[in-house]
């Protein structure tokens, strides 16, 4: 037979494009690890390109083979990067804890806010009585302040009353220390010791539908008070001037 007879040789192009992409597809779904995924896949899309070339000018054989290596490195970036927003939102969940979904203004609200509104719950303060509503549908609200308390030693302090409504479907945690309290420069503290204190918050969880209150005291003139859904935030989920 002569030279027309003999075939082309396989494309070890499309082979090694196809391998990439498998071994991108397996580490795609991997946090952290998926970053190199990323780059595996794009060097197999190459590779995957250049045996699709290859073939189609029949040079080489395996054009089905080189079309899904093409097709596999793509879905691999497809996934590394919808795995990585997925685990991004998650992170930022565990840091900083469910947002604020919406603001209700005095003590007995019938409104939410909008998005921008609740969105801006953070930054701009609200006043005693508003409450804010996280997406995990704990509703948490300052009641009231107190404020130009006598401690045991002379020292002033500042009490707010607190109350967290949990309108939604799973538990929910309270705790005092979600709180801190601002003074004029800036300077937030945890609670303090009140000795005249009563009916102070404490910790725990909330099943659905369940509510509870507290007194929590701060030491010195407090003019806010600073709410965290979680306790390794860097920044208040939402604030309340105290006036």
């Amino acid at each position: 037979m002569g030279e027309m007879g003999q075939r082309a040789p396989r494309s070890v192009a499309a082979i090694v494009g196809l391998v990439l992409g498998i071994i991108a597809i397996v580490m795609s779904w991997m946090p952290i690890v998926n970053n190199i995924a990323f780059f595996v896949a794009v060097v197999g899309a190459v590779f995957a390109l250049v045996g699709v070339v290859g073939t189609v000018r029949g040079k080489r054989a395996g054009k089905g083979l080189a079309i899904a290596a093409l097709a596999v490195n793509v879905a691999a970036v497809a996934i590394v990067l919808g795995t990585q927003s997925m685990y991004g939102a998650a992170i930022d969940e565990a840091v900083n804890g469910p947002g604020v979904v919406s603001t209700q203004e005095g003590e007995s609200p019938t409104s939410e806010a909008d998005d921008d509104s609740a969105a801006a719950a953070a930054e701009a303060p609200l006043a005693a009585g508003s409450s804010v509503t996280l997406d995990n549908g704990l509703q948490v609200t300052v009641d009231s302040v107190e404020k130009g308390l006598a401690n045991f030693d002379g020292a002033t302090m500042t009490g707010i009353h607190v109350t967290y409504v949990n309108t939604g479907q799973e538990e929910a945690s309270y705790n005092s220390f979600d709180w801190k309290g601002a003074d004029a420069q800036g300077a937030a503290e945890n609670q303090g010791y009140y000795s005249e204190g009563a009916d102070e918050l404490s910790y725990g969880t909330l099943a659905a539908g369940g509510s509870v209150s507290g007194n929590i005291y701060f030491e010195g003139d407090i003019v806010e008070a600073w709410y965290y859904a979680s306790a390794i935030a860097s920044s208040p989920t939402a604030t309340w001037t105290l006036g």
